[in-house]
């Protein structure tokens, strides 16, 4: 975005994450509450204020540094607590809830991509801005949603797969999970983690943003 400022880039890629990680969470404490478990609710955690939500590393520091580094906007939010006795089968219920914040993230970036579009419709660079924000919502929760869904402990796919596989092998992914952040920092130094998230997310992005296409 070089016709923009630095002000009016932090302006166009604040709202995207902010809304991203936070209503990422919020779809882990809603479905849960569904499922029978209303700890996250009791928490006053079910709410789209950024401010209940905002993890200090998570939310504000990596974003920040990711963003003066590389110019690319990536974090997190606090986790919203979720007591899987409550549910009637737990192994299941976990993985129904933690599918939860993929598909949010999914349903948002559709929700961006239509906002780029209906921009770039009326042509008017006074709306320049909120096309931008269009494609950095997209881009934001394409990468927290493909990320999100590796099948790696604590991360969303990580309990998803637990949910799916026998008790034996569920259990082993719980003696992994102490040791899932450093996996996921080791592919990252390697480069691994671009070659297995890179072709989904560039796939994904892409057909999210294929309707503009038509319009350039």
């Amino acid at each position: 975005m070089p016709e923009f400022n630095l002000i009016q880039k932090i302006i166009i890629w604040a709202p995207p994450v902010l809304f991203a990680i936070t209503l990422h969470e919020v779809a882990h404490g809603w479905v849960a509450n569904r499922l029978g478990d209303p700890t996250a609710r009791m928490l006053g955690r079910l709410t789209v204020n950024p401010l209940k939500h905002i993890d200090p590393l998570g939310t504000v520091i990596i974003p920040a540094l990711l963003f003066f580094t590389t110019g690319f906007v990536f974090g997190w939010a606090k986790p919203v607590p979720v007591s899987p006795r409550n549910f009637r089968n737990p192994r299941k219920g976990m993985a129904i809830v933690a599918l939860a914040g993929p598909v949010a993230n999914l349903c948002m970036g559709i929700a961006w991509a239509a906002l780029a579009w209906v921009v770039a419709l009326f042509n008017r660079p006074s709306l320049a801005p909120l096309f931008y924000m269009g494609i950095a919502g997209v881009s934001v929760n394409v990468v927290l949603m493909i990320l999100n869904l590796l099948p790696v402990p604590p991360l969303d796919g990580g309990r998803v797969l637990a949910g799916v596989l026998s008790s034996s092998a569920a259990r082993l992914m719980d003696r992994i999970e102490p040791y899932g952040l450093f996996i996921i920092a080791a592919l990252m130094l390697t480069h691994l983690l671009d070659y297995l998230l890179g072709p989904p997310i560039f796939w994904l992005q892409s057909l999210l943003l294929s309707p503009l296409t038509g319009l350039s």
